[in-house]
């Protein structure tokens, strides 16, 4: 529906309007709302902050449509305007033109004339609109991607990339922020948002210093994957590192920060996952090897790190580890042998 401010002093005008155009308000299309004068309409649009598009007359009392139009892009900077006036000498129009004012018709008004330039108008306004919301949505993406990354999504090679499935050998973490719901059910959300911030710089940092990835943020855990060489060493550091580094932090609302850790290692399907017809999808990793990483994860306790065995006996002479024993994992039909990090 598009909403439409008429500014005129006329009395009649507002009958003769909703006459003219009352299929198109009782279909919904227009939706029309009515000023005296410049100053009752600028009441109007700070009441109404939705009016798209404004119909003023130029001689009007108290504050006049000029008037109203120089002041417009302080109240209402994407409303459009259309001058209808009976003063329709070149003098007039231009100072309206100069004023911003999209289009303008002179007194007796023609409504057919009308109605194909409030149509004119609200395509425009459609097409201002839709540049602005792809403009804050590419500044958003800015903030969130590198400018290298964005350069290759306008490539083919992207399209291509966007298809491509495959099996990697990797290794995935999970890393989960201990005890923290308690935190979001008696502080304010405010503080809940800024102190989880404040601990997922900590863990991408010590994730990205070893080259690793962030796969998403799944509450208040990181999943990250590790791909190149030493890919399951470099998980383990930067694991060991976030550790450290979270115990290190001061406690806030009595909370002290821990963080228990699955990792696992080995061959996992990448790709894109999601709904096409939502148009949602998510390029992660997959298999029983993310799942087990995630399993680990929910059985280790504060500051815990928990590999299986598989993974331990690759990283055994570079790091100190103990063994927990047999351990039952979640929608796992065996037990495995379950190793922790310790330095």
């Amino acid at each position: 529906m598009t909403k439409i401010l008429v500014a005129d002093d006329e009395a009649d005008l507002e009958l003769l309007i909703r006459q003219k155009f009352r299929q198109k308000i009782r279909d919904k299309q227009y939706d029309f709302v009515f000023a005296v004068n410049g100053r009752d309409a600028i009441e109007k649009l700070n009441e109404h902050r939705d009016i798209d598009i404004l119909l003023s007359d130029i001689n009007m009392p108290e504050m006049d449509g000029l008037s109203l139009l120089a002041e417009l892009p302080e109240v209402a900077p994407l409303t459009k305007t259309v001058m209808v006036s009976a003063y329709g000498d070149m003098e007039n129009i231009r100072v309206a033109m100069n004023k911003g004012a999209f289009d303008f018709i002179t007194k007796p008004v023609n409504f057919q004339d009308l109605e194909l330039t409030i149509e004119k108008t609200i395509q425009h306004v459609a097409q201002v609109k839709n540049s602005l919301q792809a403009l804050k949505e590419n500044n958003i993406l800015k903030m969130y991607v590198d400018s290298s990354v964005l350069n290759f999504m306008c490539t083919r090679e992207y399209e291509k990339a966007l298809t491509a499935n495959e099996n990697t050998e990797a290794t995935v973490a999970f890393i989960d922020i201990c005890g923290f719901t308690s935190i979001s059910e008696t502080e304010n959300p405010d503080a809940v948002v800024g102190l989880l911030n404040k601990y997922f710089d900590v863990m991408v940092k010590g994730i990205i210093d070893q080259n690793g990835t962030i796969d998403k943020f799944i509450g208040d855990c990181v999943m990250a994957v590790f791909n190149g060489p030493y890919h399951l060493d470099r998980a383990i550091e930067a694991a060991l590192k976030i550790r450290s580094d979270i115990s290190a932090l001061p406690p806030e609302f009595s909370f002290q920060p821990a963080v228990s850790i699955g990792i696992n290692s080995g061959e996992m399907i990448s790709g894109n996952i999601g709904s096409a017809a939502l148009k949602r999808l998510d390029y992660t990793v997959i298999g029983d090897i993310v799942n087990t990483a995630q399993r680990l994860q929910s059985i280790a306790g504060n500051g815990q790190i928990l590999i299986p065995e598989s993974a331990y006996e690759k990283v055994k002479m570079s790091f100190n580890c103990s063994f927990l024993g047999s351990k039952a994992l979640k929608n796992k039909a065996a037990e495995i042998m379950v190793y922790e990090v310790i330095n």
